[in-house]
């Protein structure tokens, strides 16, 4: 399984929290590539709750890994 930022944009908008199932349903209606319904597939656990992307791909990068503070420079 590998997660980009284009992939995981896919999972965005997803109704979290939701399961497995639920995550694939939402990426095959939404007409996302083939890469994100495979890497969704290789979850291991059916019946776990994500409650967000986080849950999937933990170094899913957020928006403080790309804030620049001024004030440190």
């Amino acid at each position: 399984m590998y997660w980009t930022l284009e992939l995981a944009s896919y999972l965005e908008e997803a109704p979290w929290p939701a399961t497995k199932d639920e995550l694939i349903d939402y990426v095959i209606r939404s007409g996302a590539p083939v890469e994100v319904i495979e890497n969704l597939q290789e979850l291991e656990d059916e019946t776990e709750v994500y409650e967000g992307i986080e849950d999937i791909w933990p170094d899913y990068p957020t928006h403080d890994d790309f804030f620049f503070n001024e004030d440190e420079y």
